[in-house]
Formats: C-alpha cells, structure tokens, sequence
C-alpha cells in the first residue's frame, strides 16, 4: 500500500511518499481501509521525536474509513462499517491524567497517513453519519483535546466568559464551537486580521489583534476561563485578564515552553492553572455525543492529495491555516 513514511533521516526530510507492506489485524485488531487523514502539529513533533535509528514509521494520527478486516474475537464493527478514529491507545475511562502506558495512533505506532490502518477494535467508532468522510477524517484529535479541556478540565458553564488567545489552529476552532454551543461568550485573538473576521462569523463576540493592548480591548471584562494554547507568547497577557478566581487550562507551547510570572499575584488571585491533553475513550464518545447534537463540524481550511504532503506540512508550519489540514487518500 501507499503510506507516508518517516525513515532514515531526522525531520522533514525524512518523509516519503512510497509503497509499504499492510498489515493483518490481530485478535482484538481491525484493520480500516482510509477515506482521509488529518494535519497535526503533533506530526511536525512526531518528525524530530522518530529517529533515524528507529525502524520507519508511517506517521498521522486522525482518520476515517471503511474496516475491510477484523481480528478474531471483535464484535463492536464489521467489515463494510464506516468508522473514525479514536486515535488515543490505552487511555478507555475519564481520570485525573492518562495511564503511563497511554500513546497516540502515529508514534510510536502506525499512523493515518497510508491507506490502511490497523488498530484496536475499540478505536474504531462508528462515523457520525452528518459528517462527510472530509470532515470525519479532521476531527477527532483536536476536537477530542478540545473538549476535554472546556469542560472536564475547565468545567465550562453556560454564561461563564471565555478567552481563546491564537484562533488559527483546528483546536482552538473547535474552542470556539464547543463554547458557544454550550452557551458561553467567547472572546479569542489573532494576529490574522482574517483570522479575526472569520472567528467572528463562526460565532465569536469579539475578535482582536494578539499584538495590541488586551486589557484595553476588554475594558471591563475579566474571564471565567481562558485557554491557552499559544505558550510563551501569551501566557501572561491571558493572566492579566482573568477575574479572581478563574481557570487557565493550557495544552500546547507552540510559541516557548518557559513561562515566568509573578507568584504573589497568582496566589492572591486565587487562580486555578490547569494542564490538559488528548482525553479518554469515555471522553471521545460524549464529544461526538456533543457535536451531533449541535450539529457542529470541523472548520476544514484545506484538503491536499497526501501525495501532496510537502505543501501541507508547509502551511501548517507558518501557521497560515485557519482551522484542520485534511488529506485525501482514495
């Protein structure tokens, strides 16, 4: 089969598009013909993390498909299902933190970038039918991150406000929806002056420039919660705007993994920090639970043959993206 593989040499240019062997599903395995994948910024981390010494692996985490083959002993699909991918291994009930023996579909296993897929019985779940195979095949990584950060790590309410610092990434577009849908209002910044307007029309009460003053933008405002993402870069203007009291839950350092701040402020603040990633087979099914009956898909920005993989990469690592990177395998 065709798959995109990492092999030989560290980093991008390690990656290749080429023939493999495919795989048998084993007892408790399935094996799912893909229809899609999706573009992570854990694919760019996946490229420096897979050694060159390491045997090849073929990389993605987010897919869709149809199972063509089931190992013996599974009874939750059958072949001819169409199903997504539950791209988290090991991580079944909701907890405080994952298992120590939690991995993610894509390292140090075989990912989604290839025609076939082999995998826990229990990562493949039936498709939602409103989602086309597009729109299934973005999803389920950064909605899943998504959703366990809103509401079982930040505990989101109706009503309660909500700040979004860096609107570009499929996560945070998510964000967006989730938090409306549950009544939120929803603040979120960029640096896109696109960026802005489309978070707007998506649903958000206010959108503004991440290079101005944010406490002039939110005269009067403070957040009930803020998710932060972007790192560094942000961190301590998102903790300038939150009331006493509130939540940061932060999942990604895309702009500096070193954040300093003023101890004394915090404590007296009383704010709550709170890290979160991924979450839990249990979480994965009240999120496709949520999005259908709100009716929420993934805001898609571009969809590239995956022989066409060196331009995706490229936009995603520019950040030029607005919401999920898909790739077309059939």
């Amino acid at each position: 089969m065709k798959a995109l593989v990492h092999a030989e040499i560290n980093g991008f240019e390690g990656l290749a598009y080429r023939e493999i062997n495919e795989e048998q599903p084993k007892a408790g395995e399935v094996r799912v013909a893909l229809k899609g994948a999706g573009l992570n910024h854990r694919d760019l981390f996946t490229l420096t993390r897979h050694k060159n010494t390491d045997p090849p692996l073929i990389i993605g985490s987010d897919g869709a498909g149809i199972v063509d083959a089931i190992g013996e002993g599974v009874t939750n699909v059958q072949v001819g299902d169409s199903v997504i991918i539950n791209p988290g291994l090991g991580w079944k009930e909701n907890s405080d933190a994952p298992p120590a023996d939690f991995e993610i579909v894509g390292l140090p296993f075989h990912g989604t970038f290839a025609e076939k897929i082999v995998i826990p019985a229990e990562n493949a779940v039936h498709k939602p039918e409103f989602l086309s195979w597009e729109e299934a095949s973005v999803l389920s990584l950064a909605a899943l991150t998504g959703y366990r950060a809103l509401f079982t790590r930040g505990k989101l309410q109706a009503g309660m406000k909500v700040l979004i610092p860096g609107i570009g990434s499929g996560v945070a577009t998510f964000l967006l929806q989730f938090a409306k849908a549950a009544g939120a209002t929803v603040y979120v910044t960029s640096r896109s002056k696109e960026k802005c307007m489309k978070a707007l029309e998506l649903g958000a009460d206010k959108a503004f420039d991440s290079n101005v003053d944010w406490t002039a933008e939110l005269v009067g405002e403070k957040m009930d919660l803020i998710i932060e993402s972007v790192g560094a870069a942000t961190f301590n203007k998102s903790l300038d705007q939150l009331r006493p009291g509130g939540t940061i839950v932060t999942f990604g350092a895309s702009a500096g993994d070193v954040v300093e701040f003023d101890l004394r402020r915090f404590f007296y603040g009383q704010f709550n920090l709170l890290g979160s990633t991924m979450g839990s087979g249990e979480e994965y099914l009240e999120m496709l639970q949520f999005i259908e009956k709100h009716e929420i898909k993934p805001i898609i920005d571009r969809t590239y043959h995956l022989s066409e993989f060196k331009e995706a990469f490229e936009r995603m690592e520019k950040a030029e993206q607005l919401g999920k990177i898909g790739f077309s395998i059939v």
